[in-house]
């Protein structure tokens, strides 16, 4: 006899492996993804202050011991499952035509068609491959130590500082940030839309925010590389 789990099992697979359970997965981790990248930036701002500052924000996290591998496992899940399934959607979209579009309507209702909307398919590929060279340059890059306060730490302001004075990393990194903005403008709005929480009123609030966010975190992004590159930084 089944069991109600047993019932249920099913019919989440089922959910989730239909259009409509993919675009709410999809929102979801968009949405999960952009709180990380939020913060990330706000972290990484912390440099202006002074590298002790950068650096012990870097310490305070690797402090967190277990949880951050847990932190991290969990990013690398969101990751997976939000350019895995925002593939798989363009994919299905893309067979379900019979021929491609010879043009796009200007954005407008319902469509709100935009470059970043049309784009998404090809800035998240780029954006994920970014991502390997990104943790391989900070996370598995140099380990330089330093003293803050009595307590000896990674000297990661140090690595941002040297890899930033690279024309070659840092110009890379800048139009990386560029697509990334690109991005985000029309992913925030669209994570709303897959998990059917727009009206008609909330629209233009949620794209407005949406082109907001994307202006904060490419900003933000882009200021540190381009400082250090043509000022020194911290040296």
């Amino acid at each position: 006899m089944k069991t109600d789990t047993d019932q249920k099992a099913p019919a989440i697979r089922s959910l989730f492996s239909s259009p409509v359970g993919k675009k709410i997965l999809t929102g979801i981790t968009g949405l999960g993804l952009i709180l990380f990248v939020l913060m990330h930036v706000s972290g990484n701002l912390s440099y202006f202050n002074s590298s002790d500052a950068y650096n012990s924000y870097s310490h305070f996290l690797l402090s967190l011991g277990p949880l951050l591998y847990v932190v991290e496992l969990g990013l690398v899940a969101f990751f997976a499952v939000h350019a895995v399934l925002g593939i798989r959607i363009y994919l299905g979209k893309r067979r379900a035509r019979t021929h491609g579009y010879k043009s796009y309507a200007s954005r407008g209702k319902p469509s709100m068609q935009t470059f970043s909307s049309r784009s998404m398919i090809v800035t998240g590929i780029l954006l994920l491959l970014f991502l390997f060279i990104h943790i391989k340059t900070f996370k598995y890059g140099t380990y330089y130590e330093t003293v803050v306060d009595g307590v000896p730490m990674r000297d990661l302001a140090r690595l941002l500082t040297e890899t930033f004075q690279s024309p070659v990393y840092t110009f890379g990194y800048v139009a990386i940030m560029v697509l990334l903005g690109v991005h985000l403008r029309h992913g925030f709005w669209s994570a709303f839309q897959s998990l059917g929480a727009m009206n008609p009123r909330l629209t233009p609030v949620v794209y407005g925010l949406g082109v907001l966010i994307a202006l904060y975190i490419t900003i933000g992004f882009l200021v540190l590389p381009l400082w250090i590159f043509f000022t020194g930084g911290n040296a």
